[in-house]
């Protein structure tokens, strides 16, 4: 044929001639993946099921994850790491060479007796097999220590909230990183054939500061990024069908939606297409699926009474209760965000009633849920975790009144279920808490074993992206057996 005597084909370039070509062999390929007769989600998989659950590169211990981020950096000097040595040095100046090489968020001349260590004034007791010390501030936390981990030596890199969220969350101050609950969506799919694989929930003042890329995708097809839902009304907005649209209607609807972009996927390859047929078809199902789930009229009085609950008003203690419901489901990844942990000493944030009024709003309904996983047979399989991106200092702070500096060198997190090790502590501080002095575990070593909880070895687990493979813990990250049953 001579392409220059038609006018049409004499202005196409090789590449789009066979990119529209209807036996091109890219379109041959992409099409002998995909059955057109199956890309509902009824039994279907692959391009246009990226969710659909997969094998796990070895035997996991958690098939499931819950993950409750104290957004604002909880104080462990107030909660869990017991100085009394602290307390008898309180108002004295910390030796300098604590603080050489050391950087924090707001330790310049501004701030008085930003030097001056500070002991807590909070009650601390033993408890669990392990004797961990919980104060008084927690105690309804205090009597699940015996199902608990606790890590008191967790260090991370970034001193700033945002990019300490985002670190904590994804590996990587810098944006374009995929989150933990990516990781593992992508890695392992989802179990939830009618919710989205990776949940997210938030409750407090105000959203954690970042937003939404500390549950981001990242370069990872963005079917894999956490979906906000919400606590009171539509649990997404715009999801309900519009008024005068029958079911039907809707169904013809999506299905020629379907059909244009299954055709445009053939077209290119772009597997953002793909995310976009099963996202359509993911809405579509949430119409009945996801009300159900938020909805608490089945619990009983008791269980509403054991988390705290009260079911007209959105809560810490509901999103709890929630994340129970969401992983009976299937859900693979639940995120429960709870705002404000900080503590600077300024307005709204200070370590006598704004601390204790955070940890009232958490204490009670965390430790309920590890119990309510328990007695139903669900923690054996269900990995909890909680904790903030970063500690507090030693020192003092002086606003308004004396609060606490951010902390990167130590701080503590706990784990319970899905293969930790009950009633157990790794990691020791120093006598003033500033660092450890025995086994600290860096963000990089928390995320490599929590993938290893889910039966991914995190060096294996990659994405090659912009002509390199990725991983969550990039080229870090060591498991840590002893957090390990």
């Amino acid at each position: 044929m001579n392409l220059t005597s038609d006018p049409t084909l004499a202005g196409l370039t090789r590449r789009h001639f066979f990119s529209r070509c209807g036996v091109g062999l890219g379109s041959i390929a992409l099409a002998s993946l995909i059955d057109r007769n199956a890309v509902r989600a009824e039994g279907s998989t692959g391009l246009t099921q990226p969710l659909a659950p997969r094998a796990t590169q070895f035997r996991p211990r958690a098939k499931k994850v819950i993950y409750l981020f104290m957004a604002g950096g909880p104080s462990q000097l107030e909660l869990f790491d017991h100085k009394p040595r602290l307390n008898a040095l309180n108002g004295q100046a910390i030796p300098d060479s604590y603080l050489q090489g050391r950087r924090f968020a707001f330790m310049d001349s501004s701030f008085k007796n930003r030097s001056m260590l500070l002991g807590s004034k909070r009650s601390f007791r033993q408890h669990g097999p392990s004797g961990m010390w919980v104060s008084e501030l927690f105690p309804h936390t205090a009597g699940i220590a015996g199902e608990v981990t606790f890590v008191r030596t967790c260090a991370t890199n970034v001193f700033n909230h945002a990019p300490a969220k985002l670190f904590m969350n994804t590996g990587s101050s810098q944006f374009g990183r995929p989150s933990l609950g990516a990781w593992l969506t992508y890695g392992i799919g989802s179990e939830a054939d009618n919710l989205p694989g990776f949940v997210v929930l938030q409750s407090g003042p105000r959203g954690p500061r970042g937003g939404a890329v500390n549950w981001g995708s990242g370069f990872l097809p963005t079917t894999f990024q956490g979906v906000p839902l919400r606590g009171q009304g539509e649990p997404i907005l715009n999801l309900t069908a519009p008024e005068g649209i029958d079911a039907g209607r809707q169904r013809r609807a999506i299905d020629a939606v379907r059909d244009l972009n299954l055709q445009h996927l053939v077209d290119t390859g772009d597997p953002e297409i793909a995310t976009r047929i099963a996202a359509y078809e993911m809405a579509y199902r949430m119409q009945t699926s996801a009300p159900e789930a938020m909805d608490l009229a089945g619990e009983s009085r008791a269980t509403l009474d054991l988390y705290g609950v009260d079911p007209a008003k959105p809560s810490f203690a509901r999103n709890c209760l929630l994340a129970r419901r969401l992983v009976e489901r299937g859900v693979r990844f639940v995120q429960l965000y709870h705002t404000n942990w900080d503590s600077h000493g300024g307005p709204g944030e200070t370590l006598e009633s704004d601390f204790e009024k955070v940890c009232r709003d958490v204490d009670q309904a965390q430790a309920a849920l590890v119990r309510d996983l328990k007695s139903r047979g669900l923690l054996e399989d269900t990995l909890v975790v909680w904790g903030g991106e970063f500690g507090r200092t030693p020192m003092g702070e002086n606003r308004e009144k004396t609060g606490r500096n951010h902390h990167i060198d130590a701080f503590t997190i706990w784990m319970a279920g899905g293969g930790v090790k009950a009633g157990a502590v790794v990691g020791e501080t120093d006598e003033l808490g500033f660092g450890p002095v025995q086994d600290r575990v860096h963000v990089h070593d928390l995320h490599a074993t929590i993938l290893h909880l889910l039966g991914l070895d995190h060096q294996r687990l990659t994405f090659r992206f912009q002509g390199r493979d990725f991983r969550l813990t990039d080229v870090h990250g060591e498991l840590v057996p002893s957090i390990l049953a």
